[in-house]
């Protein structure tokens, strides 16, 4: 057993240091630049050796948590709404406790075990476990269960396509998946169809019996599909009391062991499952409580998907600490009910969440009427300008009296009035909403950056950062240093600050994607950097700011990946008339633009048909006045609804708005190569003002009361 010390959250204290007044946030280790390279970058007071752990005794997630279980026995662990079919709705919180969460984990763990060897499919060293349910406390007591027997999960999205999930449980060569009841037929049809040969194991989180007549359980009816498939289903009740039962101690982990295997969303074909060790989980999460995202008496929300790296961390943080997580009831419309039950104070989101939040609050307050409406905008300016108008060292979000009378209210408006820490990530934050949301809230509100192969972290705005646009520094357990782009006419040496691909190293770097020692090389240099793929320069102050990406991929405002390019192949297959496609996502956008060049003899003939009068195929005069024709526009994007529906593209991956050209992108005019290929940068300086009118439209349409019938 290991017992937490003040060791880590004292150091925590002082890696979270801003540095002297006028110094940079990150700085160069000295001799460091090579050819094409800038010096290595470190935050500002580690220049020795980079953090791997706050706590010498505490190495893996096992021994984090016998940790935490240790030193706080009887705080509140883990927290859920119960449904009360009575009233029809979600209770108050309903905490188990870190003493109750250790048994549950080591025997169920135990018990996981047992039904492996149980159903001879028990193998010497580590294997998977498949990890199927949005955030409820038996996701994470499973992912500790499995740790606790040196096995490692395999966390599945919740809303992935059946291919997606028989991709995973196949490529990670799952025998076993811990699932909710609903989940659980596309596992029986899957394996129906026979399409998941090695799944031998269902175990449900949610009860099968409960209540039922002899014969018309849930148990009865899914055993009944699951006969002669050879398959068993248990519920996770019968899995712990096989674990009690057998006895089985635990089996710690090594640091090399693998934790989990992360599959990403795929943007070019199926997802890439990025291999993460304890060494890994310990690294990261030590960073991120250097950041901010831990305090001894902390109560975070979870809802952010655990089968995505960045929620998986905030967890790993809270429970080092002692921390309480409380999960939401599965309705992310509802989360603001949640958060007024809990009233978390650390919470940890993504942009498309943040700008409803700001829209709500506007629409509340500095967009109302008369006096409330005016109090408003006054507290706000006069909070905007402590922020941004006053002398170094003196901006704060704070105000003595406007807080009280004015700021707690609206905080409170969406469970935010206990809020002491809150973190952007997975795609830029809107500068202005970002200081918009610092006076309102009057939190410490920091942007962040980091993948999946960091483990969920890079970098950090500092908690007395006020500034927007940047992700901050770096963190503690991390290096990093800027590779110029040549072709991209990026460059180490530019003035006044360098810019060029950002590589990172440390301990949270994974350590390969499964199965797949091609693509691992290409994601890693000779001498051990992680390529990330996006595009740097560093600030005034020695902060990171992302402007490009290296590769051909797009993030969009609630972090999905996009590959522009397998999208402009599917709309250029279906839609004849189109000759030319190009793609457009914004990160500060949750959807995609497009535009198009048409094939002027078929579009003749579209067009005839949608405006009711003959076009012929070489009257070019009539073919451009169609162009712009609303009709036209119209019935293209019916068109591309079509197209999406046909190839299952997901909802973030439709266009929904688009322009039409004749030949918009030519040699000539530097936005095709020789050999015709389109030349992505170039075309965003040239269309940027169509780009921006395009999503203006779009936003406009959408927002309308006609769009909303």
């Amino acid at each position: 057993m290991f017992f937490s010390t003040p060791v880590h959250h004292a150091r925590a204290t002082e890696l979270r240091e801003d540095p002297p007044a006028g110094k940079p946030y990150c700085v160069t280790l000295p001799g460091t630049e090579q050819p094409g390279r800038s010096p290595i970058y470190r935050t500002w007071n580690v220049t020795g050796e980079l953090v791997t752990t706050l706590d010498p005794k505490v190495r893996t997630l096992h021994e984090l948590f016998e940790s935490a279980a240790a030193s706080h026995p009887k705080n509140d662990c883990l927290g859920h709404r119960p449904w009360n079919p009575v009233t029809k709705s979600y209770g108050q919180y309903v905490w188990i406790n870190y003493e109750t969460v250790e048994k549950r984990r080591l025997a169920f763990g135990a018990g996981l075990v047992e039904l492996h060897l149980k159903h001879g499919c028990h193998r010497q060293g580590q294997y998977g476990v498949g990890l199927w349910c949005q955030n409820r406390p038996e996701w994470q007591i499973t992912d500790l269960a499995c740790v606790s027997q040196s096995l490692f999960s395999v966390s599945i999205y919740d809303v992935l396509a059946p291919d997606a999930t028989e991709f995973i449980i196949n490529h990670a060569e799952l025998h076993c998946v811990v699932t909710s009841l609903p989940h659980i037929p596309t596992l029986l049809k899957l394996k129906q169809q026979q399409k998941l040969p090695n799944l031998r194991i269902i175990v449900s989180v949610d009860p099968l019996d409960a209540g039922d007549q002899p014969g018309l359980s849930k148990r009865a009816v899914l055993e009944s599909i699951a006969t002669g498939e050879d398959v068993t289903i248990y519920t996770m009740d019968q899995v712990e009391d096989l674990g009690t039962a057998s006895n089985r101690a635990s089996k710690p982990p090594s640091t090399s062991d693998i934790v989990t295997i992360n599959y990403t969303s795929g943007t070019t074909g199926n997802p890439k499952g990025v291999v993460l060790t304890h060494e890994n989980a310990v690294s990261a999460s030590s960073g991120a409580i250097c950041m901010g995202l831990q305090g001894k008496s902390d109560t975070l929300i979870s809802y952010l998907p655990l089968a995505h790296i960045y929620g998986r961390l905030t967890e790993h943080a809270a429970l080092w600490g002692g921390g309480r997580i409380g999960y939401f009831h599965g309705n992310i419309l509802e989360l603001v009910d949640d958060m007024k039950v809990l009233r978390p104070t650390l919470f940890v989101s993504v942009p498309r969440l943040f700008t409803r939040f700001g829209s709500a609050i506007r629409a509340a307050t500095v967009d109302q009427p008369g006096f409330k409406g005016a109090l408003s905008r006054h507290v706000v300016a006069t909070k905007m300008a402590n922020m941004t108008d006053v002398a170094p060292g003196k901006a704060t979000t704070r105000h003595a009296l406007y807080d009280r009378i004015w700021g707690k209210k609206v905080a409170a408006a969406l469970g935010l009035d206990q809020v002491r820490f809150m973190c952007s990530g997975s795609a830029p934050l809107d500068p202005s909403l970002h200081g918009f949301l610092r006076v309102v809230l009057s939190a410490d509100f920091a942007q962040g950056y980091g993948l999946t192969e960091t483990y969920a972290i890079a970098s950090t705005q500092s908690h007395l950062d006020l500034s927007g646009g940047n992700c901050g520094r770096l963190a503690p357990c991390i290096e990093a240093c800027l590779e110029s782009l040549p072709d991209m006419e990026y460059s180490v040496d530019d003035k006044p600050y360098p810019r060029g691909e950002l590589l990172v190293r440390g301990k949270n770097i994974f350590r390969e994607y499964f199965k797949d020692p091609e693509e691992t090389a290409k994601a890693m240099t000779e001498d051990g950097w992680f390529r990330t793929g996006d595009v740097c320069t560093l600030d005034e102050r020695g902060r990171f700011v992302i402007i490009d990406r290296r590769k051909n991929v797009l993030k969009l405002a609630q972090g999905e990946y996009i590959s522009p390019e397998r999208l402009e192949g599917v709309y250029l297959s279906e839609l004849g008339y189109i000759a030319q496609a190009y793609v457009h996502g914004d990160s500060l956008q949750n959807f995609l633009v497009a535009i198009f060049g048409v094939q002027p003899d078929t579009f003749a003939l579209f067009a005839s048909k949608v405006l009711g009068r003959h076009i012929g195929p070489t009257d070019m005069d009539a073919i451009k006045s169609a162009l712009s024709d609303e009709k036209i526009r119209k019935a293209v994007l019916k068109d591309l609804e079509k197209a999406a529906k046909n190839h299952r593209l997901a909802g973030y991956e439709r266009i929904k708005n688009v322009s039409l050209k004749l030949e918009p992108f030519t040699v000539e005019n530097n936005l095709l190569t020789p050999t015709l290929k389109l030349k992505r940068p170039p075309t965003v300086k040239v269309f940027r003002q169509l780009l921006d009118q395009l999503y203006a439209q779009a936003i406009e349409e959408q927002s309308s009361p006609r769009a909303k019938l």
